[in-house]
């Protein structure tokens, strides 16, 4: 993902919403949204590169999403796929389930929130390998530090604190997630972005012939652990191809 909004434990109905975007080449091939073979109780799409996601859910009561990070170099060579960490931590098994601080080292710059019942945590490996458990309260992150006020994720958060006051169709969020007007009001990223085709300061949705808006996600779930995760889909330009939605048990 490349913009998000979580809120956690901050409305009386819901435990968890999360509406977020994965930016990435559209020539890099992806499969949508479902349960994985072997892993019924995983949920997400797939990269099929290397294997892993970018953003999924697991009825062991997991959850994990992951951004790329600026100001620290582009990808590192044969570093592990961040989408590896995530997959694994979403199974609770292989290499990377429980990382530790040496092996979060090995991997390119990221965020990383994961929740494991109630506990959810932001994770980062740069400047060096953190780890900080989330209060309640809705927060913001794309490709700097949590909450930095970049212009899209400010905008984001305001859309996902208007959603919880006032409505619960996952729709609305995923409408929002398509925003694609500049919000002017923010702080400018102080580094450029890895990949060159997007812009320094981009709207929540982008819409490019190279690099873009791939997917918008919604998770939401309530107090009683039931979940719904909902995938929306784009082509190259910008027009939505397709949507998936699933609905899941998340254990406390």
């Amino acid at each position: 993902m490349c913009v998000l909004a979580l809120a956690w434990q901050a409305h009386p109905r819901w435990r968890l919403v999360l509406a977020g975007n994965r930016d990435e080449l559209h020539a890099r091939p992806a499969d949508p949204l479902g349960r994985w073979a072997g892993a019924e109780h995983l949920i997400a799409g797939r990269d099929r590169l290397s294997g892993g996601t970018w953003l999924g859910v697991s009825e062991l009561g997991r959850l994990a999403v992951v951004t790329n990070l600026r100001g620290f170099g582009g990808p590192k060579i044969d570093a592990p796929s961040r989408g590896l960490l995530l997959s694994d931590m979403l199974r609770g098994a292989g290499e990377f389930a429980d990382p530790t601080d040496a092996e979060l080292e090995r991997f390119s710059p990221f965020n990383l929130i994961r929740v494991i019942g109630d506990v959810a945590t932001f994770w980062t490996n740069q400047p060096e390998p953190q780890r900080q458990d989330l209060t309640p309260g809705v927060y913001g992150l794309s490709n700097g530090q949590l909450d930095e006020p970049w212009p899209k994720t400010v905008r984001l958060k305001a859309i996902l604190s208007d959603w919880l006051a006032n409505s619960d169709d996952p729709d609305g969020l995923l409408d929002g997630l398509h925003e694609d007007r500049l919000e002017q009001e923010g702080v400018v990223p102080a580094d450029p972005s890895d990949a060159p085709w997007e812009p320094r300061v981009s709207p929540i949705f982008i819409r490019n012939p190279q690099y873009g808006t791939r997917c918008s996600t919604v998770v939401m779930i309530d107090a009683q652990g039931r979940g719904l995760i909902t995938e929306r889909r784009f082509d190259a330009d910008g027009t939505a191809t397709g949507q998936t939605a699933l609905r899941f048990d998340f254990p406390a």
